[in-house]
C-alpha cells in the first residue's frame, strides 16, 4: 500500500504512522481537510489509500456554539472533502468513526446496520462524516469506542488519581470496551490486507464489556491500590452539576462478528491494558 493518513497528531494518527513507518503521515497544518480547496489541490498521485485519523473528540466543547462549528467542520465536512478526492482520484478510503452516532439504547453488542440515532452534537457529526464515507466507491468505515493510546486520556487520568492516592467516583452505568490504538492500528492493516469488502466494520477491542468505574478498577489494581477505592457513581449523579454536558450512550458494545468473519479480531482490553500500563 502507498498510505497517506491525515490526522497523524492524534492518539490513532500517531499509532497509525508507527504501524505504517513508509506512509506520509500529515498533521493539520499540512493538510485541513475542512477546506475543501486545500483537499482538491492536494497532489494525491502515487497513492492509493488514505486513512483517515483527524477528528473533534471535545465531546461537550461540541455542545457549544464554537465546538458546534468545529465538530462539524472537522467530523462532518472533512470526511466529505475527503471522499469527493477519494472518488476523483481512485483512492481507499479507511474514516474512524465513533458508537456516538448510536443512542446507545440498543438491546445487546451494536451491529453495523443499527439506524444512526445520535444523542449529541459530536455524534451527530460523526453520524454526517458516515454519510459521506460512503459515498467513495472504495471506503472502510471503522466505528471504534473509548479509544485509548499516547496522550491524555482516561487511563491516565485514574493512573495520576491512583498515585495521588485519590478515591474517585466513576460513572459505572456506561458499558463498553477500551480499545488501544496500537490494537485498533494494527486492526484497520488487518482489515486491508485481508482485503475486506467495502463497507462498515465495528472494529474495537475483545473481552467482557465494563463500565468506566470497571477500567478505573483495573488501572487501580495496577497501581497497588485497592479497587474498592473506586466509586461507583451513575451518568445523572457525575453530571448533575455539568448541565451543559453532551448525553452519552449507556451501551456502547459493538457487535464484532463482521470484523472477526474478515480475519480482524483484537485482543483482550484487560490485556492490552496491563501492556499499555507496564510500558508506561
Amino acid at each position: 500500500m502507498r498510505v497517506i493518513i491525515v490526522g497523524s497528531g492524534g492518539q490513532l494518527g500517531s499509532a497509525l504512522a508507527t504501524a505504517v513507518p513508509g506512509a506520509t503521515a500529515l498533521s493539520r497544518t499540512e493538510l485541513d481537510i475542512t477546506d475543501a480547496d486545500a483537499v482538491a489541490a492536494f497532489d494525491w498521485s502515487g497513492h492509493d489509500t488514505v486513512l483517515n485519523a483527524a477528528a473533534y473528540t471535545a465531546v461537550d466543547a461540541a455542545e457549544t456554539p464554537e465546538g458546534r462549528v468545529a465538530a462539524w467542520r472537522v467530523n462532518a465536512v472533512g470526511p466529505a472533502n475527503l471522499a469527493r478526492a477519494a472518488r476523483d482520484h481512485d483512492l481507499r478510503l479507511v474514516h474512524v468513526s465513533s458508537e456516538y452516532v448510536f443512542d446507545g439504547a440498543h438491546d445487546g453488542p451494536i451491529p453495523e446496520t443499527a439506524p444512526l440515532s445520535p444523542l449529541s452534537v459530536y455524534g451527530a457529526s460523526k453520524a454526517a462524516g458516515d454519510i459521506a464515507v460512503t459515498l467513495a466507491p472504495r471506503h472502510h468505515l471503522v466505528r471504534t469506542t473509548w479509544v485509548v493510546g499516547a496522550g491524555g486520556n482516561f487511563v491516565r487520568t485514574m493512573l495520576g488519581l491512583a498515585g495521588r492516592g485519590v478515591s474517585p467516583a466513576v460513572v459505572a452505568d456506561q458499558i463498553g470496551r477500551p480499545t488501544f490504538a496500537t490494537d485498533l492500528a494494527a486492526g484497520i492493516l488487518a482489515l486491508l490486507d485481508a482485503d475486506a469488502e467495502p463497507g462498515t466494520y465495528n472494529v474495537t477491542n475483545t473481552g467482557e464489556p465494563a463500565s468506566w468505574a470497571d477500567v478505573a478498577r483495573a488501572v487501580y489494581a495496577h497501581a497497588g491500590r485497592p479497587e474498592s477505592d473506586v466509586r461507583d457513581t451513575s451518568t445523572t449523579e457525575y453530571f448533575a452539576d455539568k448541565p451543559a454536558a453532551a448525553a452519552r450512550p449507556s451501551n456502547s458494545v459493538l457487535d464484532l462478528d463482521k470484523a472477526a468473519k474478515a480475519g480482524v479480531v483484537l485482543p483482550d482490553w484487560r490485556r492490552s491494558l496491563a501492556g499499555y500500563l507496564a510500558a508506561g
